[in-house]
């Protein structure tokens, strides 16, 4: 996993509507990163909508929430329609971004050999990673919110 100060991996993803999305298109905000295993699967349905839920704070905090998950362009549509949200879902169809990252999780829902984000954040400022949080070993557990957003104050 990406430490505090490395410099945040550079990447383009697909969004809902198959537009090519960069983290350097934010470069002017803050970005917390929420890589999520997958749509529909009870835990990250919750993470996605607390996001939501606290999105206005941290816009007024100047951060924008990207999702990332290795689901295609269609499922993270369907899920963002369904959940009203409002933030970006980006789709690493490929794995190439949750290797960079050092989230791979191996095994969801027991199924041997599938592969898929782990449940981490990162908040990225100025090209930098400013903050981490994995769910080590349990993708079930969710991040600290209130911690996201003490750290967001702090930046």
């Amino acid at each position: 996993m990406l430490n505090v100060n490395d410099t945040a991996p550079e990447f383009t993803l697909k969004n809902t509507n198959k537009e090519d999305v960069s983290l350097s298109d934010y470069n002017d905000k803050t970005v917390v990163l929420a890589f999520y295993p997958g749509a529909y699967t009870g835990v990250c349905d919750t993470e996605m909508c607390t996001l939501q839920d606290n999105l206005n704070s941290f816009n007024d905090l100047n951060a924008t929430v990207i999702g990332i998950s290795v689901d295609s362009p269609w499922a993270n549509g369907a899920f963002c329609k369904q959940y009203n949200l409002e933030f970006e879902l980006l789709s690493d169809i490929d794995r190439k971004v949750i290797k960079e990252y050092d989230v791979l999780f191996t095994g969801l829902g027991g199924i041997e050999g599938y592969t898929s984000a782990n449940r981490a954040v990162f908040i990225v400022k100025d090209g930098k990673i400013k903050y981490n949080w994995e769910a080590e070993p349990n993708p079930g557990v969710e991040p600290d919110y209130d911690e996201i957003k003490r750290t967001l104050e702090t930046l």
